[in-house]
């Protein structure tokens, strides 16, 4: 079996020649883990199919459950997937991007996508250096606990992914909050590193 390669980077500095690699290998179809401020995830380029299709296979996940996009830039919802930024959207993105929150949105081709910046040197780097749209999912089997080091991912995923990057522990290890803004009063569908108590001191919940 084929190792995954290791990459150790620092999550203050990220090394441009490894940052590189990592998003070459997402834009030709490769899967790379890395680390957010949240838990560790994995990197795949959602214009390819056949990255998506081992997506799904690598995490044995049901293709009826979509996956997050993570991007580095909030133009991003508006000018690659569509979005409407609404009242409740921009004030959340506002608050807490870049951060532990993740908005679902409906897109321009009316489907409903969870979207998510991470507050996290090396998870912002890679995803612009990408330049790619990137769907970023816990690195985990699905069903098990999400990983906060690049050794907890290795541990399940080992030889089934290209490329881990090695940023160390992960700063909250826990996931992001998930809130449904395609709904109205807005819902919660995952309570996470921010409490429904703060988020409803600013949208309707």
């Amino acid at each position: 079996m084929k190792r995954t390669i290791v990459l150790k980077v620092d999550p203050e500095t990220p090394d441009k020649r490894s940052i590189s690699k990592a998003a070459d290998v997402i834009k030709k179809g490769g899967i790379v883990a890395f680390p957010t401020e949240t838990v560790y995830g994995l990197g795949a380029n959602v214009l390819d199919k056949k990255a998506v299709a081992r997506l799904y296979k690598v995490k044995l996940r049901p293709r009826a459950k979509p996956f997050t996009v993570q991007i580095s830039d909030i133009s991003a919802l508006k000018d690659v997937w569509g979005c409407e930024l609404t009242e409740a959207a921009a004030a959340l993105t506002h608050k807490f991007w870049p951060g532990p929150l993740t908005i679902i949105l409906k897109s321009g081709k009316g489907e409903n996508i969870g979207f998510r910046m991470p507050k996290h040197k090396i998870a912002l780097s890679l995803i612009r250096e990408a330049g790619v749209p990137v769907y970023a999912p816990s690195a985990n089997l699905s069903g098990s606990w999400p990983p906060a080091t690049a050794g907890d991912v290795l541990k399940e995923l080992d030889g089934k992914i290209d490329i881990v990057i090695d940023g160390g522990p992960a700063d909250l290890g826990v996931e992001s909050t998930v809130v449904d803004l395609t709904v109205k009063p807005a819902r919660i569908l995952r309570e996470g590193a921010i409490s429904r108590e703060i988020l409803s001191e600013i949208i309707d919940l």
